[in-house]
């Protein structure tokens, strides 16, 4: 693979080299692809994004914020794919990248003349990594989907957080970012072995196998089984109970250390937390209907603030529940670890907030480098780029 991009030549972004010299194809559009891909931007790839002439990815006019979350630290090259000049340019720097992201549905790339066979003839050694709903095989392949469906199809919801009820779906797309780190860790993986064979791979990524992998250690635990109890998952102590104010608080006594410490510091006060049967995991989870029972009436005769206080001091898994963002980046833990920064933000606007990769590297990572890219930003750069290389390789050596 020709070097085309100072960046790409430089060292990683702490003076170690990461993902530096890793060069990836973003043909992906929203959430998953763009997950995957910031991952990878975020420890050094050199993410090259492709987007269509009209509008790009259409992420930019769905919600600006998030677009700008999911794309910092990315190039921006606009391509028009359904004219043969797109994609022989695409061909051209696929040439000179390790790995193509996208996620299409089944099939759009090898009609567009660009599939996996195409791609490996221009690079031998190139990692395709398709991200669909339902995988590029099987009966749901081509079948439309979002988040919602994969987690319905998954067993997300057979996992259940109480006795009674239905579980209730989450905000955050919780298929959707499953799959890219799914994604971003197979893409990394496949590019290595890559390097050592001489040979790239299709990775088929679907969504809805994401997510069940993620459910099945809980879901499928107790496919089969029934026991005094039920469910050994759900418990009575370990919920979000309603304050006197109105505001959540979660508690996790799952261990009987925590629940025993919890139980004898609040005993005076309320009687029910005196009687010591439910002391061990076995005993609180035959009864967990009680148990809850209890606690929320318990939790319910005080404030937030009040409760705050009582159990600062206290030695157990306990946790307000934060109803906004702002009183998450006011979190005193989340400023001393540095996990939130800024980025530039368009021009114009001021700097944006943005969460940075969420592990310390011993060796340093600086992920909030760059903003987004306006769409097409880097066109001219990156052509420019390959035509260099193109003449540094017809040079007489």
């Amino acid at each position: 693979m020709d070097a085309m991009s100072g960046a790409a030549e430089t060292e990683g972004t702490a003076g170690w080299p990461g993902l530096t010299g890793l060069r990836v194809l973003d043909l992906s559009r929203l959430l998953p692809g763009g997950f995957a891909t910031l991952l990878l931007a975020d420890l050094g790839a050199d993410v090259i994004k492709i987007e269509s002439p009209d509008r790009g990815d259409y992420g930019r006019l769905v919600d600006p914020d998030t677009f700008a979350a999911l794309n910092r630290n990315k190039r921006s090259v606009v391509l028009d794919l359904r004219e043969p000049e797109g994609r022989d340019t695409l061909l051209r720097l696929v040439e000179r990248s390790d790995a193509v992201v996208e996620s299409h549905r089944p099939g759009v790339l090898e009609k567009m003349g660009l599939g996996y066979a195409r791609l490996r003839a221009a690079n031998r050694q190139v990692v395709l990594c398709s991200i669909s709903g339902f995988g590029q095989t099987g009966p749901y392949a081509t079948r439309p989907g979002h988040d919602l469906n994969f987690l319905a199809l998954s067993g997300f919801f057979a996992v259940p957080h109480r006795e009674a009820g239905p579980v209730d779906r989450v905000g955050v797309r919780v298929a959707d970012t499953a799959g890219a780190m799914y994604a971003a860790l197979s893409t990394a993986v496949a590019v290595f072995a890559a390097r050592v064979t001489g040979e790239g791979q299709h990775l088929d990524v679907s969504l809805h196998e994401a997510a069940a992998a993620w459910a099945a250690p809980l879901a499928l635990s107790r496919h089969g089984r029934a026991g005094p109890g039920g469910n050994p998952l759900v418990t009575g102590d370990n919920d979000v109970f309603v304050l006197a104010c109105g505001r959540r608080l979660t508690l996790a006594t799952f261990e009987d250390k925590f629940w025993i410490a919890f139980r004898r510091r609040f005993a005076a006060e309320f009687p029910a937390l005196a009687d010591d049967a439910y002391d061990r995991r076995a005993d609180r989870t035959r009864a967990k209907e009680k148990v809850r029972a209890a606690l929320a009436d318990v939790f319910g005769r005080h404030d937030l603030t009040w409760w705050s206080a009582a159990l600062s001091d206290l030695d157990v898994p306990w946790a307000p529940v934060y109803e906004s963002a702002d009183e998450f980046l006011a979190d005193g833990h989340v400023a001393a670890r540095g996990l939130v920064g800024t980025v530039p933000g368009p021009p114009g606007g001021g700097p944006q907030t943005q969460v940075r990769f969420p592990v310390l590297f011993g060796a340093g990572l600086e992920s909030l480098r760059g903003a987004a890219p306006a769409h097409g930003e880097h066109t001219a750069e990156v052509l420019a780029e390959i035509d260099a290389a193109d003449r540094r390789r017809e040079e007489p050596q």
